[in-house]
């Protein structure tokens, strides 16, 4: 971007006047950036209230004997979609020397990277919501009682309704996989609009489900829109929204009612003096913004959350810092929006998840590829889970939140220096599980150490 060039009025010189951080956004380097909005109290719109959550957790109970007839693997869990929280102690220790950080607490995965059916955190947004389009459907012909048995959904009487009707999305990969999946075995016809970022296995997972991908050259915000004019042409398409849909938030919500389940199983308190630490890739910001506003729902003030995201396609933090959110690009700032996490690969972020962050997050740091790839290696050389790049984008946050001054004046300003000892830290893994294993070795490869930091 040339110098006298304005965004929303500003130039690029005069907006790093106005956030010196820009300067380093703007060179790609990482940052931790702490929300200067943050509200113990906060005051977000309730864009979804608790009710809402309760309702989309009892649909995915009624679904669940669909859930284990089309997919086994869940039988076990009775249908639920649901991954494991283990700690990580090996990590812990790699963690504090790599980033020579004294990391106070404890320090847990959530392994949403090997959530059943889509092996991604995808698998809650992007299943929910083809499920109640699916229920809202079956509803509308009259084939649904409520003391109906939901493993009908499983039947050709079934799959002959929905067969009629197409689902289209726009994904840089994940949410493609999660929607793809789901709507083709409920027998939906279902386009995937898919950017240049999605890899080429995902792709091909998709199509030998029957679902038809669209390639694009450019960007997620490409194949968004093409999917939403496939959809406003076909009155039968159903297009789901990554930017603005309702439905996909509340799959993500669900998260936080169930993880409060596994930490009490741990015995894990959380509370003003047992803080809770959440670290969460984003992308478009769906996802985390779904999670972390479900957290802020159970736990209020005693949750901390922290979005991460790759040093070349910083779009939340921009978004947040300026408080243009979708009004403003990473591109309008010079940064090319090009990294290996293609989940986390969006120029422009969720103008309603960006909102209702501004007071309820407590920050937002950037991470580079390469670091990335060499904590991927460490993963599977400490704890032997494998995850896919844009999965280890929130790891380094418990590190640096104790490395860098703004996190430790962030603690400080919480009044939770003294009390951290006691502290929860859980780093969202968000995918992984499905990767092929050559393309898995490949990732591997690349993750050759670094010198330490």
């Amino acid at each position: 971007m040339v110098n006298n060039e304005k965004v929303e009025g500003l130039t690029l010189e005069e907006w790093k006047t106005k956030y010196p951080i820009l300067h380093n956004m703007t060179e790609t380097d990482e940052v931790f950036w702490t929300n200067p909005g943050y509200d113990e109290i906060a005051k977000a719109t309730l864009f979804v209230t608790p009710e809402e959550v309760q309702d989309a957790e009892e649909r995915l109970r009624r679904f669940g004997s669909f859930i284990q007839v089309a997919f086994p693997e869940t039988r076990e869990a009775g249908g639920l979609i649901e991954s494991p929280l283990v700690p990580i102690k090996e990590m812990h220790k790699y963690l504090e020397s790599r980033f020579a950080s004294n990391i106070q607490g404890n320090l847990w995965l959530k392994c949403d990277s090997h959530l059943p059916i889509a092996g991604s955190i995808k698998a809650r947004g992007g299943i929910y919501e083809v499920l109640a389009h699916a229920e809202e459907l079956a509803q509308k012909y009259q084939m649904l009682q409520t003391d109906k048995d939901y493993a009908g959904f499983a039947s050709e009487e079934f799959r002959e309704l929905f067969s009629r009707y197409s689902i289209a999305v726009g994904s840089t990969g994940n949410l493609g996989l999660s929607i793809g999946i789901i709507s083709a075995t409920l027998g939906f016809q279902v386009t995937v609009h898919m950017s240049a970022d999605a890899k080429a296995w995902k792709k091909e997972l998709l199509r030998a489900e029957g679902v038809q991908v669209v390639e694009y050259a450019s960007d997620y915000g490409k194949a968004v829109e093409e999917g939403r004019k496939q959809a406003e042409a076909d009155p039968n398409c159903y297009f789901i929204d990554d930017e603005n849909s309702k439905r996909l938030f509340l799959g993500y919500a669900v998260a936080a009612e169930r993880l409060k389940r596994q930490l009490e199983e741990q015995q894990i308190k959380v509370d003003r003096d047992h803080p809770l630490f959440v670290y969460l890739p984003c992308g478009v910001g769906g996802g985390p913004g779904g999670v972390a506003y479900g957290l802020k729902l159970v736990y209020g003030d005693n949750v901390h959350c922290f979005f991460a995201e790759p040093t070349h396609s910083p779009c939340m933090l921009l978004g947040l810092l300026t408080g243009l959110h979708d009004k403003v690009s990473v591109q309008d700032f010079g940064i090319d929006n090009k990294t290996e996490a293609d989940g986390l690969a969006v120029g422009r972020p969720s103008r309603l998840v960006g909102k209702m962050m501004e007071d309820l997050l407590s920050g937002v740091f950037t991470v580079a590829d390469e670091e990335l790839y060499a904590l991927l290696r460490a993963m599977r050389d400490h704890e032997a889970i494998r995850l896919e790049p844009s999965a280890l984008a929130g790891m380094p946050g418990p590190a640096r939140l104790f490395q860098q001054e703004t996190g430790r004046h962030y603690l400080a300003k919480q009044g939770l220096t003294e009390k951290m000892k006691n502290a929860t830290h859980i780093v969202w893994a968000t995918g992984g599980s499905m990767v092929p294993e050559n393309i898995q070795d490949e990732y591997y490869a690349k993750g050759q150490e670094t010198k330490e930091k």
